[in-house]
């Protein structure tokens, strides 16, 4: 009889496990990120802290990745359920572009997260103060698989140089491109981050720097190839030994998720990403810059996932 009861309450638990798991509740995800000394990665646990905080049984975890570009094969590929990337990698996977020989389709967009901005980082006394500068130096274009190198690729190819070649290219995280900066040991780095940066402020407090500007015909040239990308300008003084504005490009840093993902789940995240970013930003403050009237921009051609569709239709935007 004892034995009887034990096996009846084993399966009772097994049961309500299993009943806890469905739903739009009691679910574990995972969000792919970017490397720790970027902004995805400390933003994403704020991000995560928050859905976790106002969606009853989800359990939010992040990772730390090479960013864009492997996030978005990380959803394609259903090794994460949610993902951080650049918009222009994630275009470029839907059209079988750029870094992906074939299209990729089994992944949606929930919404624009903030600008990404590029900011090509130098010593101040290098002497470099144009893309055309790079050639020939000692240059960090970002880790292999992140949007900051394939947006580093593109960049330098629209100047008309190969990063193969006509650079001594790295391939560092922007933490470590940051160190090798300030003992010498490079000349520039690309890296795709919120303005200000905190490694490029860190970086201005061993050695003034200079801001790289992508500008003129190289700029022109990269627009018309790669409307993914806006110009954007620095304002002066954002850092240490930037005198002057510094004009670069940006694109939007945009939240991913797998195509069949629940659409109610994916409703409530869209729904607390865009109602919460106060709490958000008491974790990281480029929470600051998630705005609902920014959420539909420069997604297309990738879909939008239903969960999210339904919530900007209830808020009434537009979707671009």
């Amino acid at each position: 009889m004892r034995k009887s009861l034990l096996v009846l309450l084993a399966m009772l638990l097994v049961l309500s496990l299993a009943v806890a798991g469905c739903g739009t509740n009691g679910k574990a995800l995972l969000m792919a990120t970017g490397g720790t000394g970027g902004t995805y990665y400390p933003l994403g646990g704020a991000m995560a802290e928050t859905w976790n905080n106002h969606i009853e049984g989800l359990n939010v975890t992040v990772q730390s990745t090479g960013a864009s570009v492997e996030n978005i094969r990380m959803l394609s590929q259903g090794e994460t359920e949610l993902a951080m990337a650049m918009n222009g990698p994630a275009q470029a996977a839907v059209q079988g572009q750029g870094d992906f020989s074939q299209p990729l389709t089994n992944f949606a967009a929930i919404g624009v997260i903030y600008p990404e901005v590029m900011q090509v980082v130098a010593p101040k006394g290098s002497g470099i103060k144009t893309i055309t500068d790079l050639r020939g130096k000692r240059v960090s274009i970002g880790p292999p698989g992140s949007g900051t190198a394939s947006a580093a690729v593109k960049i330098l190819k629209a100047y008309g140089i190969d990063p193969e070649k006509d650079i001594e290219k790295f391939q560092d995280t922007f933490a470590d491109a940051a160190d090798k900066l300030k003992d010498g040991q490079l000349d520039a780095a690309f890296a795709v981050l919120a303005v200000p940066a905190a490694n490029i402020v860190e970086i201005g407090t061993a050695t003034p720097v200079t801001i790289v500007d992508i500008e003129g015909e190289g700029l022109q040239k990269l627009l018309e190839e790669e409307p993914a990308f806006s110009p954007y300008e620095i304002p002066a003084g954002t850092y240490e030994g930037q005198d002057e504005p510094a004009h670069t490009v940006s694109q939007w840093a945009v939240l991913y998720c797998k195509k069949d993902l629940d659409e109610d789940l994916v409703y409530n995240l869209t729904k607390v990403m865009y109602e919460n970013t106060e709490e958000i930003a008491q974790g990281h403050a480029r929470g600051n810059q998630i705005r609902l009237e920014n959420a539909t921009k420069g997604i297309k051609p990738v879909p939008f996932h239903p969960g999210a569709l339904k919530y900007y239709q209830e808020k009434g935007i537009s979707v671009e």
